[in-house]
């Protein structure tokens, strides 16, 4: 069975994710993590008994939190918008999904989610949606140039124009590699900028999310997004002793997308 098919009859899958982070130049700093993610298609969610969907849950996922601005997206309307802005409509067998952390106990923080358009076990174009800590958001299309399918092969470059962190600069590209499988995904993220650079990496396997799963992944990671914002300032620290320096937060982009 293809991945799309998995997701369209509103099936929700878990991605128990391995995460790396490496800082390289003059300063390192790198480490390895676990982060529960859902990958869903949020047109027709069929959550288990233990999630929500726009309601209260042990964990929940909310269209408002996805898709335009923080805290009032429009969810999929908004990202049909933005890929048919760069010439891809709605067709048939292509499956928007969504990969994200969600909510736990009410609370929502996600560095990055991607929205992708899913055909068969092809993804054909992604929008990395990225949040800082500032409440601010940009997000990034992802495409190539034809519209042909995105495969493990393909990087996909795009200028970072947003602030994520106080230590680094809103300078240099961002590098990204997708690889989709219908029982695991890869994505990998570069960023250089001429003195030094940062890579990323997401990778885990794609099974189906139950009540159980959901008991399961709450007790072995305990805070769900409370946990990960809690890891971002704890890395932050680490940071500022090793002497890294500061940058004020500068105006967000002008637009909510680049493409």
């Amino acid at each position: 069975m293809t991945l799309a098919a998995r997701l369209e009859p509103g099936e929700v899958l878990a991605m128990p994710a391995r995460v790396t982070h490496a800082r390289r130049g003059a300063l390192r700093h790198s480490f390895r993590t676990r982060a529960d993610h859902l990958l869903l298609a949020p047109e027709h969610v069929r959550p288990p008994r233990l999630m929500g969907h726009n309601r209260f849950g042990l964990i929940s996922f909310h269209d408002a939190d996805h898709g335009g601005p923080r805290g009032a997206g429009t969810g999929a309307r908004w990202a049909w918008a933005q890929f048919g802005a760069v010439g891809i409509a709605r067709r048939p067998g292509l499956v928007l999904a969504l990969l994200t952390q969600p909510r736990f106990l009410g609370y929502w923080f996600n560095p990055v989610s991607f929205w992708m358009l899913i055909e068969g076990d092809a993804l054909i174009a992604a929008i990395a949606e990225v949040n800082n800590t500032f409440g601010q958001r940009h997000s990034y299309l992802l495409a190539r140039p034809d519209l042909a399918p995105i495969t493990a092969e393909t990087e996909l470059t795009a200028r970072k124009v947003f602030h994520v962190s106080p230590f680094q600069d809103v300078a240099g590209d961002y590098h990204f590699r997708f690889a989709l499988h219908p029982d695991r995904i890869a994505i990998r993220i570069a960023r250089q900028d001429g003195k030094g650079g940062i890579d990323t990496a997401m990778t885990g396997p794609l099974v189906p999310l139950t009540s159980r799963a959901v008991l399961a992944s709450s007790l072995r990671r305990p805070g769900g997004a409370l946990r990960v914002i809690a890891q971002i300032y704890w890395h932050a620290l680490r940071l500022k002793l090793k002497g890294a320096a500061y940058r004020r937060l500068p105006a967000p982009p002008d637009q909510e997308i680049s493409r």
